[in-house]
């Protein structure tokens, strides 16, 4: 079902149960190599379906159940999965899966059981087309992906990593997809192979141009299959006349009774950013029970410094036992302080969270400035916070002429103060740069 232009490859449609695929007419004898892929998953739908494949085999896949491709090939393919076939809320992905010859893949579980490697990302529905790095080295694959969010044709991130794989010495390249319940337009814009030699070494010298013979040959099929092509849409011009010129007067009887499928573009925009405001919400909620522990720590800590002043005021006579209980009260004191700044923290938490709520429903924007403000309030409480504990640890330094405070039984803790101010900075940064960015 794979429909070829000039510029690019229709692997499949968007269309029911489609298959399609594009390979290599002869094998690489390349021992060590690299692709770069740059596709398109396009479609309608809030998910979409099936996927699609890049191979490296020891045969041509031609046809058959695995994403448009055979099953039980000898080689590796790397899957770009759109449907959640397993349940698990884990897609789009991108699965490694190698295979021998005799193993067939597990469609049910989304490849997971067979998986060499994986990780989780969005391939659909992108401003910029998506692009892919494949490195076979030193029996060491390597995918990197660059997930279409930036027209930067190098801003690759990591995706996944396989050691001690080995493949065939020699096979086919191709690119396969396929759609089953669900549908999506896959769309192959370019497929470059390069070829890796190690450091130090010649590179193998490249064979000789293409003979002038296969050139002509090859022109002729191309300008052949060109003209089918021509023939077939002409004849579907005269058996479709309705539809030349007016596409959206097309009608489609299924699309009534399954448009909570389908979503418009400012649908899609807003859903994203419901989807951002609620990952800050619960980041902010774990926030919060962070401070709560802190808070019940400090409580603790102030109930036993009470309790030893106690002890010291009653069983240390003299100038002694005063200027030491002037101390511990000094920071009995301190560790108020904390405690009411930590609690104005929690407040502002609090606060944050409501306008997060709120500005979840339609129409809430002008909160974003509030929020903004908060977060800069709790930034200023933390500066505070953290200007006190210096300067209660600077006050409590040992020395000779003031008395030590008694140790005091060690209480567990969760989050240390370093982690946490690194914690809610990062937070912090994170969340203003995205409301700047939207």
């Amino acid at each position: 079902d794979a429909i070829p232009s000039a510029d690019q490859i229709r692997i499949t449609t968007s269309l029911k149960s489609q298959r399609g695929s594009v390979w290599t007419k002869t094998k690489s004898i390349f021992e060590y190599w690299e692709v770069e892929v740059t596709f398109r998953v396009t479609g309608r739908g809030r998910i979409g379906a099936d996927g699609l494949a890049i191979w490296f085999t020891e045969e041509q896949g031609l046809e058959g159940p695995v994403f448009g491709a055979a099953d039980k090939w000898n080689g590796v393919g790397i899957f770009f999965d759109s449907f959640d076939n397993d349940g698990k809320k884990n897609n789009p992905g991108v699965i490694v899966v190698g295979n021998n010859g005799k193993l067939l893949y597990d469609h049910q579980n989304d490849g997971s059981t067979q998986a060499l490697a994986s990780c989780q990302r969005d391939f659909r529905n992108k401003p910029y087309p998506v692009r892919v790095k494949i490195t076979y080295y030193q029996k060491t694959l390597t995918v990197l992906i660059n997930n279409g969010f930036t027209p930067d044709k190098e801003d690759y991130e990591f995706c996944a990593k396989v050691d001690d794989m080995v493949l065939p010495s020699q096979g086919y390249f191709g690119i396969s997809a396929a759609t089953g319940g669900l549908a999506d337009d896959h769309d192959v814009l370019s497929f470059l192979t390069f070829q890796l030699t190690e450091p130090g070494k010649e590179a193998p010298t490249p064979d000789a141009e293409i003979p002038q013979k296969d050139k002509e040959k090859y022109q002729e099929e191309f300008e052949h299959f060109q003209q089918e092509l021509d023939k077939k849409k002409e004849e579907f011009q005269k058996e479709h006349p309705d539809v030349q010129g007016q596409p959206g007067k097309t009608t489609c009887p299924f699309l009534s009774s399954a448009d909570d499928v389908f979503e418009t573009v400012s649908d899609r925009e807003l859903r994203q950013i419901f989807e951002g405001q609620n990952r800050i919400h619960l980041e902010i909620k774990q926030l919060n029970r962070q401070l709560d522990m802190i808070l019940d720590e400090q409580r603790r800590y102030v109930s036993a410094v009470t309790d030893e002043i106690a002890k010291r005021g009653t069983g240390v006579p003299g100038q002694h036992g005063q200027a030491s209980q002037e101390e511990m009260e000094r920071v009995v004191k301190t560790q108020e302080e904390v405690i009411r700044q930590v609690n104005e923290m929690r407040n502002s938490m609090a606060d944050t969270l409501r306008l997060i709520s709120g500005a979840q429903h339609p129409g809430a924007a002008a909160g974003v400035y509030e929020t903004t403000q908060h977060f800069n309030d709790i930034k200023e409480h933390l500066h505070v916070v953290k200007r006190d504990i210096e300067h209660l640890v600077q006050r409590n330094m040992p020395s000779s002429e003031k008395s030590k405070c008694p140790d005091l039984p060690p209480f567990p803790s969760c989050l240390s103060t370093i982690h946490f101010f690194i914690f809610v900075a990062v937070q912090t940064v994170l969340f203003i740069g995205y409301i700047m960015y939207r």
